[in-house]
């Protein structure tokens, strides 16, 4: 059994000093490899409807075509969205009492089961619940994968290795939104679509089934990840936290000395344990906190969501073929990915809330782009790579200041509570947004959905200011 007695504060503050002062090549395969696989496979599963839902659509739900898919989409959106909620308000929390391992296997699972229902679905029904149960998968792996690293990177480079985890996120919606290109659209001359496509007859399933193989892969490979040892800290087990954080000094000495500690960490006095959204909304630090960070979440993620998920079925609907609209949103995806190898490089060069004024006059500048001279390939193509690119800059160092803004005993349940409630902002955009879409002209409608991001830019000014800081020191 376990021992769990306390050791002195002085010589787990010490552990945690030790553990600030790791490079990057120590925790790599930990923060960035397996936690980058998880995410891989939950972001291509949050992007693989975006092109293919066309396909999907008009052979799983009588009376579907491409012009109509709009209104087909709008359920399994909110029910994956819902999904998501789950993940992030019931599953997440678990991890801050079992740890982040265990918890992270959990919500991968739900991802592979969702996307066998999905992959096999006959109906539209069908394919609804595959798409909710596969929602758990990306609702409780943020918080969770998020939580550990920022538990786990020195404090000076936390949103840096979010960021680089996020590059493994940009790569899996990219793998989503081209997989559907290629497997359920027709061969056409570029820009018209890609030459080299298939567009085979129920490519759609084939996507899913790969999603089912990645999801094993990151079962798999979760199984390897170590515990936080600031979540072992937490709950007594200093003994197992010092053997973890030597094995990752040791790994680190193979290619040069370490620098000795800045500073031993001030552990603040342990606070009783109590349920966690107790305190979450009843002590005045953190509820303000949460509440701001819904805010925040909940605005960003209507834009965020109204783009990822739905945006070859909207540009469709504002009249772009298909192909076309795809071709478009792929470009986009490769925005996407660039950012996210700009934000590994950059994030730490600011503090974390002045990115989303950043990223919001990106996506502004790339809607009115594809609104205005969308009748330009190229034009189109730039405008969808700038509008990928600015609704996620914002979003790796985001994701760190939401696991910086709360302490390591409620972390993943702080993370997953503003996560989870602030994605129904995505929700909320595909029921009151996308029906208003068709009856817009390009430029309000693609401005109506960037415009959520502007205010979720605005609120963000109000949040804590948490770069360079020991996470004991910003959230005890």
């Amino acid at each position: 059994m376990t021992d769990v007695s306390p050791a002195p504060a002085v010589t787990a503050a010490a552990i945690l000093a030790r553990l600030d002062r790791l490079p990057r090549r120590a925790v790599a395969s930990a923060a960035t490899g397996i936690t980058g696989l998880v995410m891989f496979f939950v972001f291509y599963g949050n992007f693989d409807i975006n092109v293919s839902f066309i396909q999907t659509c008009a052979q799983i739900q009588p009376g579907c075509t491409p012009p109509t898919a709009q209104q087909w989409l709008t359920l399994p959106v909110v029910l994956y969205l819902l999904g998501y909620l789950f993940g992030g308000l019931v599953i997440a929390p678990i991890s801050d009492r079992v740890g982040r391992p265990k918890a992270l296997l959990v919500t991968v699972a739900f991802g592979v089961v969702g996307s066998v229902i999905t992959a096999l679905a006959t109906g539209y029904p069908v394919f609804v619940i595959g798409r909710a149960i596969t929602g758990v998968a990306l609702g409780g792996s943020l918080p969770i994968a998020n939580t550990f690293i920022g538990e786990i990177a020195p404090a000076k480079a936390r949103a840096k290795y979010t960021a680089i985890t996020f590059v493994a996120c940009a790569a899996g919606a990219m793998a989503g939104i081209w997989a559907g290109l290629i497997a359920t659209t027709p061969p056409a001359p570029f820009p018209e679509g890609l030459p080299f496509a298939i567009g085979f007859d129920s490519g759609w399933r084939w996507m899913y089934g790969v999603a089912v193989l990645l999801g094993l892969a990151a079962l798999a490979a979760t199984t390897r990840l170590p515990e936080s040892p600031r979540w072992l800290i937490e709950h007594g087990r200093v003994a197992e936290a010092d053997a973890i954080v030597s094995t990752l000094e040791r790994k680190a000495l193979r290619r040069g000395p370490l620098p000795e500690p800045a500073a031993t960490i001030v552990i603040p006095e342990h606070t009783p344990e109590s349920a966690a959204y107790r305190e979450l909304l009843g002590t005045a630090r953190y509820r303000k906190r949460t509440l701001l960070l819904i805010a925040v979440w909940f605005t960003g993620y209507a834009t965020v969501f109204g783009y990822s998920t739905g945006s070859t079925v909207v540009l469709t609907s504002l009249d772009f073929s298909p192909p076309v609209a795809g071709m478009i949103t792929a470009v986009g995806g490769i925005g996407f990915f660039v950012q996210g190898l700009f934000s590994a490089r950059w994030s730490e060069k600011l503090e974390r809330r002045y990115w989303l004024p950043i990223g919001a006059g990106l996506t502004v500048l790339g809607s009115v782009i594809v609104a205005q001279l969308g009748d330009s390939i190229g034009w189109a193509f730039v405008g969808s790579f700038l509008v990928f690119f600015g609704f996620n800059v914002w979003v790796p160092p985001t994701f760190a200041l939401s696991a910086e803004s709360f302490p390591t005993r409620v972390r993943s349940a702080g993370f997953g509570l503003v996560d989870g409630v602030g994605v129904l902002g995505g929700a909320a955009g595909i029921l009151v947004i996308a029906p208003l879409v068709p009856h817009l002209s390009p430029l309000a409608a693609l401005l109506m959905i960037s415009g959520f991001l502007v205010v979720a830019a605005v609120l963000a000014q109000f949040t804590p200011r948490t770069r360079n800081r020991a996470l004991e020191d910003v959230s005890p």
